[in-house]
């Protein structure tokens, strides 16, 4: 279906490629990983041809339909949700345009007509509606969000409702970056139950670790310019993958040690007569030695003993008689709930059901219309969101900014602990008003894991992080001595993290004494998510 045959590709004076080779098969489902900069977005490019390599080929069968979901959509204007689903966008507004200037031309006769007027009865084809609204429904929408214009939703709303249309057409091969970045927990439940059984074949680039788990047979690793292949699903793929480090470490000490054997021999024994011809035997077998190169250490997650925040009371936060509303629309009535110390709780629940006003009802962020909040002894609170920046100084660089959190921090710390959240050399001396979204969400989860509140609030802090960062972030979250309230669509971050899982669905919060696991079996929600997908 698709071959990249001895590829090569250089971005800025940097080689991304070097003859590199690549094959996937119709109906294969494949990872693409490798470190940021990597060149995972460029492949997509030269794949889908908006971008040529510099040598080599990219060939792929003449049927071969393509499908491609960027990590970031077009602006949209007046068509719906349901339009973009089905396809139909402009090019239904200039159908529509032909065929009313041919009616009231009085050519309704003309051939020109009769195309258009296929070709719009082929967007407006019930199956293809049908289909369309199964896959937004899948992906979260109801049907009123399906019927408002695209200039009216979120750009994470009009991202759905691309892959729906992605997934109307079922491309053959389906390229999608990052494509778990928009979803929430259950449309992500039911995207990866879809794809589990979808016949085309599948590249994707996520730092999803579960979802790349339950989709992929084939890994493909970019590495030092070439195209590792790797058979099995992610977490098979990182163990296959320390085991060949194994494997090559150890040849490479045996070499090494039987070139020092025959090196000691050949310095022993050169000048002496009767070892002379041996001497000159052991120069050539050292001679013929195919040397092998020292393997490189994999790139490890940092490991820091972040300092632990002062011990709170028992109860953190307490919610009484909350009664919340965005005008008519109602999200809380009557709302009690108990935080208490030590937790790790996530929030889980559709989109729109209320899990970010929850969590910043909790922070003290946004006013509600009755009840109370009441906050526990000793507390210190800290609110991550990715639509919230902390206070940066903007002249400051991203170094300065954590030292100034935690002044006691030693520079190389700072430094390292910055790396592993992609700030990398020149990185860390970039000062605060030029960095982008991205880098000031990592730049403030930094600051809050050198300096914690002893209640971290987090909305989505995975977004913004490669596949290492995020375990970076998991390992110091379970060391963390504090309490926790986060919302993640990252299962694999969650089923470590979560000790207690909080549901919230209709103004309702229903919890869960126990973590991910336990609130699949107890809930059903997985089962109900999958029977979407046989519907």
């Amino acid at each position: 279906m698709l071959n990249l045959r001895n590829l090569t590709k250089s971005f800025q004076a940097r080689t991304l490629f070097q003859g590199a080779d690549m094959t996937i098969n119709y109906g294969e489902h494949v990872a693409l990983v490798g470190p940021n900069g990597a060149g995972k977005s460029t492949l997509f490019s030269l794949i889908l041809k908006t971008d040529m390599p510099d040598a080599g080929t990219v060939e792929r069968d003449d049927w071969t339909t393509l499908g491609y979901l960027p990590q970031e959509g077009e602006a949209h204007g007046d068509e719906t949700a349901l339009d973009i689903a089905c396809g139909r966008g402009s090019q239904q507004a200039e159908l529509e345009a032909i065929l009313r200037s041919h009616e009231e031309a009085g050519t309704v006769t003309d051939p020109d007509y009769y195309e258009a007027q296929a070709k719009f009865d082929a967007l407006n084809h019930p199956e293809i509606e049908a289909k369309a609204k199964k896959m937004l429904r899948g992906l979260g929408f109801t049907e009123e969000n399906w019927l408002r214009p695209a200039r009216e939703l979120s750009g994470g709303w009009v991202m759905r409702a691309h892959l729906s249309h992605l997934l109307v057409l079922e491309p053959d091969l389906l390229l999608l970056d990052e494509p778990t970045n928009h979803l929430d927990l259950m449309s992500l439940l039911w995207f990866r139950q879809y794809l589990k059984t979808y016949a085309g074949a599948v590249l994707i680039i996520s730092h999803d670790r579960d979802f790349m788990d339950e989709i992929v047979q084939t890994v493909y690793e970019i590495d030092e310019g070439k195209f590792l292949r790797w058979t099995g699903h992610y977490s098979s793929y990182l163990t296959q993958k320390e085991a060949a480090y194994e494997r090559a470490v150890q040849a490479y000490r045996l070499q090494q040690k039987e070139i020092e054997n025959l090196e000691e021999f050949i310095d022993r024994f050169r000048n002496v007569a009767s070892k002379a011809a041996q001497a000159q035997s052991r120069q050539k077998m050292l001679d013929k030695i195919v040397r092998l190169e020292k393997p490189k250490t994999p790139r490890k997650v940092f490991r820091f003993n972040f300092p632990q925040p002062a011990r709170s009371g028992q109860r953190v936060v307490i919610l009484e008689g909350i009664h919340q509303a965005y005008g008519e629309r109602k999200i809380y009535t009557g709302l009690d709930l108990e935080i208490e110390r030590g937790e790790r709780t996530v929030l889980i629940g559709p989109n729109g059901a209320g899990k970010s006003t929850l969590i910043k009802i909790l922070a003290g962020e946004i006013p509600f219309q009755a009840g109370q909040r009441k906050l526990g002894s000793n507390l210190k609170l800290g609110y991550f969101s990715q639509h919230r920046s902390a206070q940066l100084e903007p002249e400051l660089t991203v170094l300065d900014e954590v030292m100034r959190a935690c002044p006691t921090l030693r520079e190389d710390d700072a430094r390292a602990i910055l790396g592993s959240f992609l700030f990398r050399r020149e990185d860390v001396y970039k000062r605060c008003k030029v960095l982008s979204g991205g880098e000031k969400s990592r730049l403030n989860l930094v600051k809050f894991l050198v300096d914690p509140p002893n209640l971290l609030l987090m909305d989505e802090p995975t977004t913004h992080l490669d596949i290492s960062s995020i375990e970076g972030l998991t390992q110091a979250l379970l060391r963390y001595e504090g309490t926790l309230v986060f919302i993640s669509h990252d299962v694999h971050f969650i089923r470590l993290l979560a000790t207690k899982v909080l549901h919230i669905n209709a103004g309702k919060v229903t919890p869960f004494a126990g973590g991910y696991d336990y609130y699949l079996e107890k809930s059903g929600q997985e089962n109900a998510r999958a029977a979407i997908v046989s519907e």
